[in-house]
This record gives structure tokens, sequence and C-alpha cells, in this order.
């Protein structure tokens, strides 16, 4: 075999990898976060990765869009049917892989996802800070509050990023407090 009959096979291989996981996740997904995945199964280099999904998005195999200001990724109806007729070329030893890390890799994302912050600044020493706990795209707590400084908002920030597991349920706790 030359080496550009390999590369169409690579490339093969990781266009149906791609859409072997958006199959998997089927829902929207964050472009980085797609690729901590692949790395972690095939070592491919993120030019490599946005090329490849470059092909699959000008291709309507995966549509991209803006959600709450990140850009996230989905495969298409296209794209299942895509990856129905080309799942064979994915090597088996590649999709176990691929299903060991996945499991894994996509609860620390989801984990990590679940658990936002952002601070804005109202002028150089004012700010507000958002935390906020998402679990399956819904809301389920958020807080707003006032930072005097840009260090004390990032500290807030970090904070939460860190702790929001054992926060929240303390939050929790006092405001289902009796004050009788």
């Amino acid at each position: 075999m030359n080496s550009n009959s390999d590369n169409t096979t690579t490339l093969a291989e990781s266009k149906v990898l791609i859409l072997y996981l958006l199959n998997l996740i089927d829902a929207e997904f964050k472009q980085d976060d797609l690729f901590q995945i692949i790395t972690s199964i095939n070592n491919m280099n993120y030019f490599y990765f946005k090329q490849v999904l470059t092909d699959l998005i000008d291709s309507k195999l995966v549509g991209t869009y803006t959600k709450e200001e990140n850009p996230v990724i989905r495969i298409t109806s296209e794209g299942k049917n895509a990856y129905i007729l080309t799942k064979d070329v994915l090597p088996g030893i590649l999709k176990l892989k691929a299903d060991a890390i996945f499991a894994k890799e996509f609860s620390t994302i989801e984990e990590k996802s679940s658990i936002i912050t952002e601070f804005i600044p109202k002028n150089e020493n004012e700010y507000t800070v958002k935390c906020k706990i998402v679990e399956n795209n819904e809301i389920i707590f958020e807080v707003k509050t006032f930072a005097g400084s840009r260090e004390m908002a990032k500290h807030i920030v970090d904070n939460w990023k860190q702790n929001a597991t054992n926060i929240y349920p303390q939050i929790l706790n006092l405001l289902l407090q009796n004050n009788t």
C-alpha cells in the first residue's frame, strides 16, 4: 500500500470515528470536548482534527451553531445515515478503545460542564459574578453576587469551580432551615 492510500484510509477512519462519537452523544457538544476524547483514542493532532471536522461540517454530516455564546456541534440526520453506511470502516479495536475512553471522558466532561461560572465587569472596581449548576441543559441552581475587585471576582469563580459540589448542598440546607 502506498502512503496516499494509507492517508485516505486514515481520513475515512477519522471521519467515521467522529461520526461514531457524535452518534453516541446525540446532543450538542463543544468542539474542544470532542477533541479531548478523540486525542485520547487515536492521538490526532488539533489541526488534523479541525480539518476532518470542517470536512464533515461542509458535507452537512455535522451541524455547527452557537449556544449560550459557545460554538457547539451535533451530528445531523445525514450524518447518522452516513455513519450507518460507513461504520464498517472503523476497525473493531479502535471502536472498543473509543467505547472505553468515551465512557470515562464523557462523564468527566459532563461533570465539568455542569458547573458554570462567569464574571462580568461593570467598571474597573465592580464585577457581577454568576455561579450555576446545569443538569441536562437546565439550570438547577444559580446565584449572582457582587465582587468589589477583579481578584475577588476571580477568587469566587475559582472557588465555585473547585467546590461547587460542597457549596451547593450547604446553601440549600441553609435555605431549607426553619427559623423557629
